[in-house]
C-alpha cells in the first residue's frame, strides 16, 4: 500500500497528511505501540457490522488487523437502512460503519452508539463499454437521441433513487430516463448488462468501478461534485454501546481510521476521510459527532 495514500478524484490527485518520511516514522511509531497493548486486552474478538457497499474494504483490512493484532473480526455487512433499524430495537453490535450521516446521529441520539468519526465519502461517475463507442463526455450526453442509457432506478436505498437524485440536479432525468433501453433493480447486474454492450452509459459511484468483476473493463467519465446528493457520500464508524470491552473497539477504529486502515478504502474507490479531499468532504458535509 506504501506510506503515502493517493486520492484520485475528478481528474486530481491528492495526498493525505502524511507527506514527510518524518512524518510516516512518527505514524508508523503510533500504531507499533498501540499494537503492544494485542496481549493486554481480555477478548480475542470483536463484532463489526457494516453497510455492504463497505466489504470490499473491511475485509482486507480486518484480515490484516488480526495479522497485526491476533484478534478475529465477526464482520457483517448488509444493508444499513435495514442494519441502523435493527439496532435502534434490540439488535447489537460492538463497532458500526454506516451510510448516510443521519442514520449515525440517530444511533448516538438513542444511546445506541457511543461516539463516531468519518469514514469515507464516496462518488459518482459515469462509465461506457470499452473505447466509450457513443463518444459520452459530460452528462448531458445522456439526454441526446440514440444513446443507449442503463440505469437501476429500482436498486435498494441509496443506489437507484441517488442516482435519479443526481440526473435530477443536473437537470437531465426525464431525457435520460426516456432514453433507457434498462431499468434495473441492480446495480451490479446492470453494470454487467452495460459492460455487454446492452447500452451505450450509466452511472454508478466510482467504487462498484473497482471491484474486481468490474475493475479496468470500463471507461470513466467524472461527474461534477455540485450534482451529487449529499446523503449518501458520508460513511461513518462508531462504537456501539454495547462494546464489551471499549478498548479494543477503540483500537480498532483507530486503525480503521490509520493511514494503513484506510488504504483499504481507497484501493476499494472510497475516498479515505484522512486524506485532504476527505477532510475537505467533513468539514463540507458536516460529519461531526457533536
Amino acid at each position: 500500500m506504501g506510506e503515502h495514500l493517493k486520492i484520485k478524484a475528478n481528474g486530481f490527485s491528492r495526498r493525505v497528511f502524511l507527506k514527510t518520511s518524518a512524518g510516516a516514522a512518527v505514524g508508523a511509531a503510533f500504531f507499533s505501540s498501540q499494537t503492544t497493548a494485542k496481549t493486554g486486552f481480555s477478548r480475542t474478538n470483536l463484532q463489526v457490522w457494516s453497510c455492504g457497499g463497505l466489504a470490499e474494504a473491511f475485509v482486507p483490512a480486518n484480515k490484516r488487523y488480526k495479522e497485526k493484532t491476533g484478534i478475529d473480526i465477526a464482520y457483517t455487512g448488509a444493508f444499513a437502512g435495514a442494519l441502523g433499524k435493527s439496532l435502534l430495537g434490540s439488535a447489537t453490535t460492538e463497532v458500526f460503519a454506516g451510510r448516510v450521516l443521519g442514520l449515525a446521529e440517530k444511533l448516538r441520539n438513542a444511546g445506541k452508539m457511543i461516539y463516531f468519526k468519518p469514514l469515507c465519502f464516496t462518488r459518482y461517475v459515469m462509465v461506457t463499454p470499452r473505447g466509450n463507442p457513443a463518444g459520452i463526455s459530460e452528462i448531458r450526453d445522456m439526454t441526446r437521441p440514440g444513446v443507449r442509457v442503463v440505469l437501476a432506478p429500482e436498486a435498494s436505498p441509496p443506489g437507484g433513487k441517488a442516482v435519479t437524485g443526481l440526473m435530477k440536479k443536473a437537470g437531465i432525468a426525464k431525457k435520460a430516463m426516456a432514453n433507457a433501453v434498462i431499468k434495473g433493480s441492480c446495480v451490479q447486474r446492470t453494470m454487467e448488462q452495460l459492460l455487454d454492450n446492452q447500452g451505450d452509459v450509466s452511472i454508478v459511484e466510482y467504487r462498484v468501478t473497482q471491484m474486481p468483476m468490474f475493475k479496468d473493463k470500463a471507461d470513466i467519465i467524472p461527474i461534477p461534485e455540485q450534482y451529487f446528493p449529499q446523503p449518501p457520500l458520508t460513511f461513518t464508524i462508531g462504537v456501539m454501546k454495547d462494546a464489551e470491552e471499549r478498548e479494543l473497539a477503540d483500537h480498532y477504529v483507530d486503525f480503521i481510521r490509520s493511514i494503513e486502515g484506510q488504504a483499504f478504502f481507497e484501493a476499494a474507490g472510497f475516498i479515505p476521510a484522512i486524506s485532504d479531499k476527505g477532510r475537505e468532504m467533513t468539514k463540507q458535509l458536516g460529519v461531526i459527532d457533536a
